[in-house]
């Protein structure tokens, strides 16, 4: 192999690593929620909005989640993060949500944190509990408002689009799945009534009956092996009682 050949060739190899490489790199870091999907009849859910710091001379100083009032949510619960003061907005609905405790007529609008700081190179969770999900959609779209500490504020407020590249700055989006029988009380597709008869004290039963012949099987071979020792005994002791009899005449007869 020539050494020219030789050089194409490792050239080749670097090129090739280095598009492995810059394809293994992730995405520019954006604004998350995780978990990313829920059962729909999902209630009391903890989520966390995941904020990464993008600039490398300034500290996040502001974040701002954005809740949508075409599917609105009710009620939130903030955690604290240390070093952050949280403030929780509402918005009348102009259609109450009905439920079995009464009509809902007020709803989150945003949740903002202020006056800690995400350094660069670091990320902040901020976690919050939902206490019921939104009804006829399968998904929750947020926007994520970041500020840093120079002013700038990066809107993270593009919804992705199926079959679409992903968008510069993608929003937060909670996906709902289907609501799986797992999640409710409600009992699994096909149940019949003999099936929901607890069958469960038929294999106790079984089981019982097993343990039972077990427990009669050893305790016979256990009376068993006690009369034939018993009887070992008794004939041994029979054996040695004339032996012993027969030694007291002999010594008789001499005397």
């Amino acid at each position: 192999m020539t050494l020219s050949l030789k050089k194409r060739l490792a050239a080749a190899c670097a090129l090739g690593a280095t598009t492995v490489l810059g394809a293994a790199v992730p995405a520019s870091a954006h604004v998350i929620v995780q978990p990313s999907s829920v059962p729909k009849n999902a209630t009391d859910q903890t989520f966390a909005f995941r904020v990464p710091n993008e600039d490398d001379k300034n500290s996040t100083v502001k974040v701002e989640i954005d809740f949508p009032t075409d599917h609105p949510i009710p009620s939130v619960k903030v955690a604290p993060v240390p070093g952050w003061t949280d403030s929780i907005q509402t918005t009348k609905l102009a259609t109450p949500i009905h439920t079995d405790d009464g009509d809902i007529t007020d709803a989150v609008s945003q949740v903002v944190w202020t006056g800690g700081q995400i350094t660069p190179g670091h990320f902040q969770d901020f976690t919050v509990d939902l206490g019921a999900l939104p009804d006829g959609t399968d998904k929750v779209v947020f926007k994520a408002l970041q500020t840093y500490g120079d002013g700038t504020v990066v809107r993270w407020i593009e919804e992705p689009q199926a079959g679409q590249p992903e968008p510069k700055n993608p929003a937060p989006v909670l996906k709902l799945t289907a609501a799986t029988a797992g999640d409710s009380d409600a009992p699994a597709p096909g149940a019949t009534a003999a099936a929901k008869a607890d069958p469960a004290p038929a294999n106790t039963t079984s089981t019982a009956t097993a343990k039972a012949s077990g427990s009669d099987s050893t305790a016979r071979a256990l009376g068993i092996a006690g009369i034939v020792v018993g009887v070992l005994g008794a004939v041994a002791g029979l054996v040695l009682g004339r032996r012993g009899r027969g030694r007291g005449t002999g010594a008789d007869a001499s005397a």
